[in-house]
């Protein structure tokens, strides 16, 4: 039985405790469907949003910028061709702020209209500042998330790589304006603790901000899969520690999967961002990967197991370009 969500701030908005980042499904350059990976394909992407939406992972979270839209047009077409499951679908997705939209009211509900009618719905659940690049001061942005918010175009609203300091400065703003920041998207995961031990996971529970973990097996690099003698393939620039430091932590997740009755490494890395409180957003390119990733769920770590890994993770401190301009 799949274990309740959670209620994102000030709605009737309920998250999945794990959701999928769909960055992969649509951008060719980056992730595949004509870049590394050739059995990525939209008939991979299908299966894995079946599977996914059956084990009751139902949050999925896109982006204007994913493939220049793609990743929506594809989720809007398997909305689409499948009434029955999108009726329990969550979409979350995001307005890049760049520098250069000053007029970010205007700029924000253009890019809100034009993901919905590549998604095919009337609103979204989530919809999400990409990142704190505007030059707009945080009431400015504040309003543009209120308007759409009124407008009935979206039922929630969060941000992505917000500090603690900007956090509370827009969640502050919000609630002037009678809304609730939801969530911070952000980049946690064994290989990046410093969200944790940075104070940002606290503010964002003290304000009832629910964290998004994107990248929370590390791109990879914590499935087991790969290792100092087979490093991932392509570009994978997040927190990308040495493999030689990434295998000790993957050698305690291999431990700890094995006591608790053979759970993969990437299971037990994703019930450790569980347990942090945050919802960790895993791609998934197939069947098998979704079926994996859902198999985080139903049981839980326990204080042994959580703190053997937390002394095993990695602070993974990013530059600011890297927070700035990401894509999770």
């Amino acid at each position: 039985m799949t274990a309740p969500g959670y209620e994102l701030a000030g709605s009737d908005v309920t998250v999945s405790r794990l959701g999928v980042g769909t960055w992969a499904w649509g951008d060719r350059s980056t992730w595949g469907m004509g870049g590394y990976d050739s059995a990525l394909t939209e008939g991979s992407i299908r299966e894995a949003f079946e599977a996914s939406v059956d084990a009751g992972v139902t949050l999925f979270d896109t982006a204007e910028v994913y493939g220049g839209g793609e990743s929506e047009r594809i989720i809007g077409r398997l909305l689409a061709d499948d009434p029955d499951r999108a009726g329990s679908v969550v979409l979350a997705t995001k307005f890049m702020p760049s520098p250069w939209k000053v007029q970010v009211g205007k700029a924000l509900m253009d890019a809100l209209r034009a993901s919905l009618d590549r998604l095919g719905v009337p609103a979204v659940g989530l919809y999400q500042l990409h990142g704190p690049v505007s030059l707009r001061s945080h009431a400015a942005l504040a309003e543009a998330l209120a308007a759409a918010h009124q407008g009935g175009l979206v039922h929630t609203v969060g941000v992505s790589n917000y500090s603690v300091t900007e956090t509370r400065a827009i969640d502050g703003e919000l609630r002037k304006r009678g809304l609730r920041l939801a969530s911070n998207q952000i980049e946690f995961s064994l290989l990046r603790r410093a969200p944790e031990t940075s104070g940002l996971l606290a503010a964002c529970a003290e304000l009832g901000v629910r964290p998004l973990a994107y990248s929370p097996i590390g791109q990879g690099r914590l499935t087991g899969k790969y290792s100092a003698g087979h490093p991932p393939p392509g570009r994978r620039g997040f927190s990308n520690h040495p493999m030689e430091v990434v295998d000790r932590v993957v050698a305690e997740l291999r431990r700890i999967g094995e006591k608790h009755g053979g759970k993969a490494c990437s299971q037990v890395a994703l019930n450790w961002v569980m347990a942090k409180g945050a919802v960790p957003i895993p791609g998934a390119k197939n069947r098998a990967q979704a079926e994996e990733n859902a198999g985080a769920l139903g049981w839980e770590l326990d204080g042994d197991d959580l703190e053997a890994l937390d002394r095993a993770a990695l602070p993974g401190i990013r530059s600011l370009q890297n927070r700035f301009w990401q894509h999770g």
